[in-house]
């Protein structure tokens, strides 16, 4: 299984930054897509922002031009830069990464972080 341990939550007011970043320990797996994704209170889990291992990325309408994801392939990290926040980017921030399993050549999806708490004042 992947593991990942997310760091770089925080409280910070409207039109500041914050950064996230994100470290997989993924023995035994290749990894091939990393992002984030945020759930608010009473909403679903929500894609913010991926990146392949080629370097392609996504990101939701919300959030284009305002953050950024960045990947160390051979760190196995991911990094996402928040700019300009606004309240209603208030949310916990999940790492997820999407990885083969080089035993059974299987693509596992369903690793996550435990989630880091981002709370955006206005």
């Amino acid at each position: 299984q992947v593991q990942l341990v997310e760091s770089g939550g925080g409280l910070v007011q409207a039109g500041g930054s914050l950064r996230l970043s994100c470290a997989a320990s993924a023995r035994g797996f290749s990894i091939t897509t990393m992002g984030w994704y945020r759930q608010a209170p009473g909403k679903q889990r929500e894609l913010v922002a991926r990146i392949t291992n080629g370097g392609s990325t996504a990101y939701a309408d919300s959030v284009k031009g305002r953050f950024a994801i960045s990947s160390d392939n051979a760190k196995n990290t991911v990094t996402l830069q928040m700019n300009s926040l606004k309240p209603e980017d208030t949310a916990v921030y999940y790492c997820n990464a999407r990885a083969v399993d080089l035993r059974t050549a299987r693509l596992e999806d369903n690793n996550w972080g435990q989630g880091t708490q981002v709370t955006v004042s206005s």
